[in-house]
């Protein structure tokens, strides 16, 4: 079989078409023939070194989403059969309930071997059933980031609910499932950008109303004048440490900031939280449990990802550069198969 391993973490030039020979399933184990996977901003920090205080270990596998076929099973095995179409969780130890010490050492394309191979071993555990109207792309992208923006805005303190507020920062993929996911609800959607082609293409979707941020750099004023002073209830924080300060603003009082990404570096002041009363969450991916409920909710509604580009197996470098580049709208992805 074919994969991609990174001998060393220093760029995206360190990707390596190798070859292995296929595995086969032990006891409880299945094995998978992978059709996509999906890229996400930790892959890129994975594959250019700036991932953890440790990087990953050398020879690495990346990425942790993928989507493919089931085609050899192991003894003992009945949560999944040869043909069913699958998808493997982030940690593949979370299977439910709260995080804990042992699930992040679990986690895919970081802590153990990914999905960007011909052909990967799970153990049954560690898979979900897709949706049957999806794709094998549409099913690839759904493991982190779809995931990460259902966990925000349902498995915290407050969950979203029909008529309540939310600020999505950016159309990567995270914020194109909240988008997805707040309409389904019927929710109103606020959403920012630097772009005017990207602001357009949400409003289509169903955001109600957006901010250009290039445009308007205190944009965490206009979400308060378009909640009329209000706030909203539900902020989905993909940007870090120097985007938190106008997301707490951007909150009404007893509002749930949900901190997901790090892509931007800054000083955190804890003052306006104590103020606000803010619920600041940490977000990191979630369980089989909560991908097995959004994948409920992704039927009954007939949700479908949005994906920006598709790429071949041989073009993975391009892809992980097109991601790079930030000029996507939703989920980058690759065929494997």
């Amino acid at each position: 079989m074919r994969l991609y391993t990174l001998p060393k973490t220093d760029a995206i030039s360190d990707l390596t078409l190798a070859e292995r020979d296929t595995p086969r399933p032990a006891r409880g184990q299945v094995l998978v023939r992978m059709r996509a996977a999906s890229l996400n901003y930790r892959d890129l920090m994975v594959a250019t070194g700036n991932y953890g205080a440790g990087g990953v270990a050398p020879d690495r596998i990346p990425l942790s989403d993928g989507a493919g076929e089931v085609v050899e099973v192991g003894e003992n095995v009945t949560r999944v059969g040869v043909g069913d179409r699958v998808a493997g969780i982030f940690m593949q130890n979370w299977l439910g309930g709260e995080v804990n010490d042992s699930h992040p050492g679990s986690a895919m394309g970081g802590a153990i071997d990914g999905v960007l191979s011909e052909y990967v071993l799970f153990d049954q555990q560690g898979l979900v059933k897709l949706p049957e109207h999806l794709s094998y792309e549409e099913g690839a992208t759904l493991p982190c980031a779809a995931v990460t923006a259902w966990n925000a805005l349902y498995a915290g303190k407050s969950p979203l609910k029909t008529g309540d507020s939310v600020l999505l920062l950016g159309t990567g993929g995270v914020s194109m499932f909240g988008l997805q996911f707040a309409r389904a609800a019927g929710a109103r959607v606020i959403q920012t950008s630097s772009s005017e082609d990207k602001l357009a293409r949400v409003r289509e979707l169903g955001a109600g109303d957006t901010i250009n941020y290039r445009h308007i750099p205190e944009w965490q004023e206009e979400v308060i004048r378009l909640t009329n002073g209000r706030g909203v209830d539900h902020v989905v924080e993909v940007g870090g440490a120097g985007t938190l300060p106008r997301s707490i603003d951007s909150a009404r009082l007893g509002g749930q900031v949900n901190l997901i990404g790090v892509l931007t570096g800054g000083q955190i002041d804890p003052v306006n939280i104590m103020r606000k009363s803010i619920l600041l969450r940490g977000v990191y991916v979630g369980s089989r449990e909560m991908f097995e409920q959004m994948n409920r909710a992704i039927t009954q509604h007939q949700i479908r990802p949005i994906i920006d580009r598709t790429f071949a197996f041989e073009d993975t470098r391009a892809a992980f550069e097109h991601l790079e580049s930030q000029q996507h709208l939703g989920k980058v992805v690759i065929t494997i198969g």
